[in-house]
């Protein structure tokens, strides 16, 4: 199969403004496709497409999509590079297409962006049907034409990036455990030389006096897993490190503060935030990117037993401060806490975690964007910057003091695991809870629930579990190391 890319036209005459590959084809079958496609009715508008069969003997069906404007570019009001976005959507259209005709192997038009070309085929395709029997044919997508491979191959990689965080968040809880979490992850970094991955045990976590951490953990029978990986690219190894640090509930019922069980399957991805980081070093390394990358990723699950947390309790966290755990649903904030007080050991250029944290934050976003709360306008402008690029966005939200004290106005305790007007600002105050382990001056908390699956707004994903934001994290890291050496 072809998918080629055609752009909406400026003038009236509805004449197809095709891409260059798109020329070059209409060229090697005579004119017919353009022929074909003015007979078709109105032009095509963007994200839709006409299907062509028997116009070449090597592409048996050809999938035409609409681009929409030829020169979007960056869209202010949108905050996201339209052009991009524009290509990502279509392709995944194209491709799905092709996939649903049979054939095995795609060839995508660069649509002048391979990078957004090969991330549209890529997350397009992505669907997870490991359990079932009957599972979609595979598509190999592949690039037309040579012009554009080295940025074909890295829309590629980020795009399998996104989709290990995927795999990971939708499958179900009884096959990603926080041990084979980490087996997952240390599997995919076995081949690099200079990535370090270690598992550590519940034993470590002890010595470790992670308090929070363990209080969450212990209402499971599952035993919890601290993975730390270290991914050393820079030229000097002793270089700083960014740190990115993940929420790894694999699953969470709330624990005795128990969540309702309409929905409560979706919590198989509460460790959204560590599929993120992790995979976003998965794909550092597959690029190669110059400079050190930790990550710290607390993994467990967080349920009802005889020995779990109860409403009230009071547990002391890593840096010695205790919490009074007033709601066992606000457990990935323990977890950040003693997580966050681990990364300050590293001497980092800047702390970046990212969770599932907050229903207030699906409430306050959406699926539109991920809050982030940051200390640091220099990382803020990074992450910002980034998320134009990917149409992964981002969006900053306020660290106020006004937040702080209601998290240490706290009858037992140092802090309260949440806000003590409840629901008021929900994702603030979980913001300003964490706010309280940290001490570096360049941190960031990305909370990702609002993002963290996909219904139909993102139209190259399909619906499920989103792996969002592992693009706009990489680029976040490319970015920076190029920072390091201008």
């Amino acid at each position: 199969g072809l998918v080629l890319g055609v752009y909406s036209s400026e003038k009236d005459d509805g004449a197809a403004q095709f891409t260059a590959a798109g020329d070059a084809f209409d060229r090697l079958v005579s004119g017919k496709l353009r022929a074909l496609l003015s007979l078709c009715g109105p032009p095509l508008k963007k994200g839709k497409t006409r299907i062509f069969h028997g116009l070449h003997q090597d592409f048996p069906s050809v999938v035409v999509v609409g681009l929409g404007k030829k020169n979007a570019g960056v869209n202010d009001q949108e905050n996201w590079n339209e052009g991009k976005e524009n290509i990502r959507t279509a392709v995944a259209v194209g491709c799905r297409q092709i996939q649903d005709l049979e054939i095995p192997c795609v060839e995508v038009d660069p649509c002048g962006d391979a990078q957004a070309a090969a991330e549209g085929a890529v997350l397009g395709l992505h669907e997870y049907n490991e359990l079932k029997q009957k599972k979609k044919p595979v598509v190999t997508p592949q690039l037309h034409g040579s012009a554009e491979s080295e940025a074909w191959q890295k829309g590629v990689i980020y795009a399998e990036g996104q989709n290990l965080a995927r795999y990971l968040m939708e499958a179900p809880a009884n096959y990603i455990t926080p041990i084979k979490f980490a087996e997952h992850i240390e599997q995919k970094l076995r081949s690099f030389s200079n990535v370090k991955v270690h598992i550590r045990p519940e034993s470590w976590i002890t010595t470790q006096e992670m308090g929070a951490f363990l209080s969450v953990a212990k209402g499971s029978a599952e035993p919890p897993i601290f993975l730390e990986i270290h991914y050393l690219g820079g030229a000097d190894t002793n270089e700083s490190p960014l740190v990115f640090v993940g929420k790894g509930v694999t699953f969470d019922s709330g624990g005795i503060s128990l969540k309702p069980s309409s929905g409560m399957d979706a919590m198989r991805a509460d460790m959204g935030g560590a599929a993120t980081v992790c995979s976003a070093i998965v794909t550092a390394a597959a690029l190669n990117l110059p400079l050190n990358i930790v990550g710290l990723t607390p993994l467990c699950e967080n349920m009802p037993s005889g020995k779990a947390n109860k409403p009230g309790d009071v547990v002391r966290a890593k840096n010695g401060k205790t919490i009074q755990v007033d709601n066992t649903d606000a457990e990935g904030r323990l977890l950040l806490a003693d997580a966050l007080c681990y990364a300050h050991n590293f001497n980092a250029r800047a702390i970046v975690n990212a969770a599932t944290l907050t229903g207030a934050m699906d409430v306050a976003l959406g699926s539109a964007a991920t809050g982030v709360f940051t200390n640091s306008s220099w990382l803020w402008t990074h992450l910002y910057e980034a998320s134009i690029l990917t149409g992964d966005r981002v969006w900053r939200m306020p660290l106020f003091e006004h937040y702080t004290k209601q998290v240490t106005d706290c009858p037992l305790a140092d802090v309260s695991n949440i806000g003590k007007y409840s629901r008021a600002g929900g994702a603030c105050t979980a913001a300003a809870f964490l706010k309280e382990f940290v001490t570096a001056s360049h941190w960031a908390h990305l909370d990702i629930a609002g993002v963290m699956s996909n219904k139909d707004e993102v139209p190259y994903l399909r619906k499920g579990m989103a792996g969002r934001p592992t693009r706009t994290l990489v680029e976040f890291a490319a970015r920076l190391s190029r920072d390091s050496h201008n």
